[in-house]
């Protein structure tokens, strides 16, 4: 049995929840709209505030889409009623952010700066010139766009330098020994 795709959903107050006919989850909160098509197999309800996902047969191709179903919906749920934000931290020699409007440029070291526009449903605030905070209520969108940030500079293993997350520990290597 599938413990994550078992578990209820109870929907907080301020919430709404429309499931169509192909299983296409409506859901809008204070902080926004999201939607996404769910399986058609999977079986959705609503009772008394509380929504579970079910399977309609014990088949692999249903047990795997029965945990991820539960977990997408409750993510767009958890979207709209806090959001999500990655942390984004900046260490080496002359490496910083700043924010130009809508922009977001990166001093990384290479010969020109690198400018990132802001996509739809991102926020982006950048307190200190070495952290980058990444915002939104669409937990794939938030990640994705923070490790595309990353992606320009990962960190390296000498010295450290680079984008990383908050709290994300660089394993370190020893440099050259000089005879």
């Amino acid at each position: 049995m599938s413990r994550i795709g078992l578990k209820p959903i109870t929907i907080p107050s301020g919430v709404e929840i429309k499931i169509n006919d192909n299983n296409l989850v409506e859901v809008k909160g204070p902080k926004g709209q999201l939607s996404e098509n769910i399986n058609p197999d999977m079986e959705i309800k609503i009772e008394d505030g509380v929504l579970t996902v079910g399977r309609p047969t014990e088949n692999k191709k249903h047990k795997s889409l029965h945990g991820l179903s539960r977990t997408l919906i409750s993510n767009m749920i958890i979207g709209v009623t806090e959001g999500y934000s990655k942390t984004l931290e900046i260490e080496g020699t002359g490496y910083r952010a700043a924010k130009q409007g809508k922009k977001l440029v990166l001093t990384l070291g290479y010969s020109h700066p690198v400018e990132l526009e802001d996509p739809a449903g991102i926020e982006i605030e950048v307190p200190a010139a070495n952290k980058i905070i990444v915002k939104g209520i669409d937990k794939q969108l938030v990640g994705n766009y923070a490790a595309n940030i990353r992606a320009f500079r990962k960190p390296e293993p000498y010295k450290g330098k680079g984008i990383k997350y908050a709290g994300e520990i660089i394993r370190r290597k020893v440099g050259k020994t000089g005879k």
